[in-house]
């Protein structure tokens, strides 16, 4: 299982014994500026990839399935005419034997729980007002503090 948001994306490894979902492994990571910008199918296809790279010692040589909520994934690996970098994504994917099924998004709870998570870092971005005018007798204070 896996997801992604406007600026996080999260993976689940498990594996399904008497039809219920067993998590082994997760991972989560905050896309950086350039990632935030991808469309919607880009950062699917990023948690993907990033779910691989990061559990791939569990996955080669091993049948696996990918559960998604974004049914445009299950259409892209068969696709030839995509984007370079979905392209590449997709060359890297081929190492492995995996399926890709389309599921509910209430179905994807823990990927998607990790896939949203407080962003600590949501205003890192944007440029910050510095006050010029701060008093030094309040910076005194604060740097000799008077017992």
């Amino acid at each position: 299982m896996r997801d992604a948001s406007d600026y996080a994306i999260g993976a689940v490894l498990g594996q399904r014994i008497e039809k219920h979902f067993r998590p082994i492994h997760y991972a989560s990571k905050t896309m950086n500026q350039a990632e935030a910008n991808y469309t919607t199918t880009e950062k699917e296809m990023l948690a993907v990839v990033y779910a691989f790279e990061k559990i791939c010692s569990y996955l080669i040589m091993n049948k696996s399935i990918v559960y998604t909520d974004h049914s445009a994934l299950k259409y892209l690996f068969a696709k030839k005419d995509a984007k370079a970098r979905l392209l590449h994504w997709i060359l890297l994917l081929q190492e492995f034997d995996f399926k890709v099924i389309d599921t509910h998004g209430a179905e994807n709870y823990a990927a998607d729980h990790l896939s949203r998570l407080e962003n600590l870092y949501e205003n890192i971005f944007d440029p910050k007002e510095i006050n010029e005018t701060f008093p030094l007798e309040s910076l005194n204070k604060v740097a000799h503090k008077d017992p």
